[in-house]
């Protein structure tokens, strides 16, 4: 018997384990339809067929096609189904700015339409003066229609639209009304204001402080249009019934320019009983503003946003605002833009309004606070 130095009896040492040779799976690179062909195994001419869309194909043949790309990850290249004179199936969406929750809901409703039809998109943020260079890019990209969202500069947009329709490329304006020869898409911000005007008369409200829409004109469609309207209706001179103090203060954060504007309103004997604020931030801002003067909302003072965002049913008191309807918005001016695409240019402009929507809240009504 053999003993180990130690003296004890050798151990049966154990067997050692086994290695199992695990063959990895190669994924395969695909770059080109030719060598794709090869792999699904059917004739280039099918394969691009299919690829391209083309009628006329078994559907165990697209679907052979279709598991293949999943397998491999293939996707045909787009510029080169452009430069074989095919549609690119992308359109361009040219913003205004992506800075308030309101520009940021309408570009995903945008996009979600467009991609339940198939299309994707390339989107820019248009900054002033660089226009040309923008719409040029989109068309050198082949891009098969143009969106506008936003207000931009007259001469501008006209200039763009001018030359879009210069190449017959569709197009469709949303939110900016009065450029020439344009289709657009537009919330009625007057028929807005006058639901607006008619609530707060209800109310017992005579004078009205304007927030940040002295300015804001935009034709007849837009909410001074509006507020003159509904004042003229009930027998209210505008000069005497509404003020501005927008001249006083310089307008950088929005929620800060209406504590300002309010703190400025609170000072004055004859101060306003009512205030139409041009969004959401600056009524939040002014109800602040309002509240730290003593005064009571909607006792001392009544206060309405536009945009209807969420943070309106978080505020205290709540804020009556104006909705915009953006997926009505968004469905209509879809509609607009994707009927133009294959069709003969129009020769007569396409405009429609949307309605907007008076969301009553606590800030107007004593009854709901």
């Amino acid at each position: 018997m053999h003993l180990t130095p130690s003296g004890c009896l050798p151990t049966k040492h154990a067997a050692a384990p086994r290695t199992l040779a695990v063959k990895k799976k190669t994924v395969r690179v695909i770059t080109s339809t030719a060598e794709f062909a090869r792999y699904v195994g059917l004739a280039r001419t099918t394969v691009s067929r299919v690829l391209n869309g083309q009628p006329g194909l078994k559907a165990k043949t697209i679907d052979r096609v279709q598991r293949a790309m999943d397998e491999t990850g293939f996707t045909p290249n787009a510029y080169a189904i452009r430069l074989k004179g095919k549609g690119t199936a992308t359109i361009g969406i040219c913003m205004e700015d992506l800075l308030t929750p309101t520009a940021v809901k309408k570009l995903a409703a945008l996009q979600r339409v467009f991609r339940t039809a198939h299309y994707t998109s390339l989107i820019e943020v248009l900054e002033p003066g660089g226009s040309r260079q923008l719409i040029r890019h989109f068309l050198s990209m082949r891009v098969e229609a143009v969106v506008f969202i936003g207000h931009f500069p007259v001469e501008e947009l006209t200039q763009r639209i001018a030359e879009l329709n210069a190449s017959a490329t569709p197009h469709v304006v949303i939110d900016h009304v009065g450029i020439p020869n344009a289709h657009s898409v537009t919330l009625d911000r007057a028929h807005g204001m006058v639901d607006v005007v008619d609530h707060l008369v209800d109310q017992g409200h005579r004078t009205f402080g304007l927030l940040g829409i002295s300015a804001r004109l935009h034709g007849r469609l837009g909410r001074m249009h509006g507020i003159m309207q509904a004042l003229e209706k009930h027998g209210l001179p505008f000069a005497q019934s509404t003020r501005s103090l927008d001249h006083l203060h310089v307008r950088e954060n929005d929620f800060e320019y209406g504590r300002i504007l309010a703190a400025s309103f609170a000072t004055l004997k004859d101060r306003p009983t009512a205030f139409l604020a041009l969004n959401d931030e600056i009524a939040i801002g002014a109800m602040h503003g309002l509240q730290a003067a003593g005064l009571d909302i909607p006792g001392d003072a009544a206060v309405v946003g536009f945009n209807n965002q969420e943070i309106c049913a978080m505020t205290r008191p709540t804020l009556t605002s104006i909705d915009q309807q953006i997926g009505e918005t968004i469905r209509v001016g879809a509609e607009v833009l994707l009927g133009q695409i294959g069709q003969p240019p129009r020769a007569k402009p396409i405009l429609r309004t949307i309605e907007p929507r008076l969301i009553v809240r606590q800030s107007t009504d004593p009854k709901l606070a």
